[in-house]
Formats: C-alpha cells, sequence, structure tokens
C-alpha cells in the first residue's frame, strides 16, 4: 500500500467514523465559522481550564478533508495548554503552506495525513477552517 493510500484511508476514517462530534453541554468556549467558498460549516466548541484545553468537540458539516481535519484537530488538542494548541496552530499552517515538517520531532499522528491538502490550493481552506476556529477560540479565551 503506497503512502497516498494510507493517507487516503486516514482522511476517510476520521470523516466516517470523526472524532469528539458532539457538543460540550455547559462552560464551553464556542466558535462558528464557515467558508462560503465550497460551504464548509463548524461549531468548534472546547472546555479551557487553567489555560489547557480539557475538552474539544464540534459539530459542522461539510467535504471530508474539513470534517476530517476537524476530527483530528479536536483529538490532537485535548490536554494541550493555550499556547502549545497556538504552536500546532503555526505548525498545520506552515504544513498547509507547502513548508517541509520534521515529522519525528513535531509527531502530528493522524494529521500528517493532511500534508498532500497543500498541493490544492482550493482545499486548503478546508483543511484549515477547523484550526482556525481553534485558534479564535482560544484567543477570545485568553
Amino acid at each position: 500500500m503506497s503512502l497516498d493510500d494510507l493517507y487516503r484511508r486516514v482522511i476517510m476514517d476520521h470523516y466516517q467514523r470523526p472524532r469528539n462530534r458532539g457538543q460540550i453541554e455547559e462552560g464551553a468556549v464556542t466558535v462558528d465559522l464557515n467558508n462560503p467558498t465550497c460551504g464548509d460549516r463548524i461549531s468548534l466548541q472546547m472546555r479551557v481550564v487553567d489555560h489547557v484545553i480539557q475538552e474539544a468537540k464540534f459539530i459542522g458539516e461539510g467535504c471530508s478533508i474539513s470534517l476530517a481535519s476537524a476530527s483530528m484537530m479536536t483529538e490532537a488538542v485535548k490536554g494541550l495548554t493555550v499556547d502549545q494548541a497556538l504552536e500546532l496552530v503555526d505548525l498545520f499552517s506552515k504544513m498547509m503552506q507547502g513548508e517541509e515538517i520534521d515529522f519525528d520531532k513535531f509527531p502530528l499522528e493522524d494529521i500528517e495525513a493532511l500534508t498532500g491538502v497543500s498541493k490544492f490550493p482550493a482545499r486548503i481552506k478546508c483543511a484549515t477552517l477547523a484550526w482556525k476556529a481553534l485558534e479564535k477560540g482560544v484567543k477570545s479565551g485568553q
């Protein structure tokens, strides 16, 4: 199996069986964003306690890349400090711009499957929508 095939399977797994889909009942920072270009929408909720993201969930509609990225992101940020989450947002942004990332130094686990999106400029907004919501949410909650 090629690396591209493996990445496609990881993306489809997160799309078909999204992690952390749902709502946080109370005490959450909520950010609603949409991508008018393709119709992707996300509502991201996070519970942040003492500058640590305790919980992250999302609801939304969109393409496989958008929803898989939201699923991967919510998995990755749980337990991170706000500063660590912002560093992850920056790293993801660099990856989407096609910059080389040292995955040994910065293990991104399933998120690495989205590296190929940088080759398709029209899809970058799909992949980054949840990440922009994360950045907006943690900055508003500081």
